[in-house]
């Protein structure tokens, strides 16, 4: 299974009723950060489990579902993170 595969499969947990996943890793090859391993990614995602929560709390329920991959897999995660009827 590939890093974005693996992501996808992890944020399942998350009810998802859109997902995207971009991976930039090649518009940041050469900088300092990207020798030490982890690809860049873009997340789109919208699920209902953000309903009543702030941008960080949204933020933290991904990192929490992505856990060990964010210290291994990834290197640097950007996320736009809506309810439903945020679209």
């Amino acid at each position: 299974m590939n890093t974005i595969e693996l992501m996808r499969d992890k944020l399942a947990s998350l009810q998802i009723d859109h997902l995207d996943i971009e991976d930039e890793s090649a518009q940041h090859a050469g900088h300092a950060g990207a020798k030490s391993g982890g690809g860049h990614y873009r997340i789109h995602i919208v699920s209902s489990a953000f309903l009543g929560k702030n941008t960080l709390a949204r933020h933290r329920l991904v990192y929490d579902a992505l856990g060990s991959m964010m210290h291994n897999d990834i290197h640097a995660l950007s996320i736009l993170a809506h309810t439903p009827d945020e679209l």
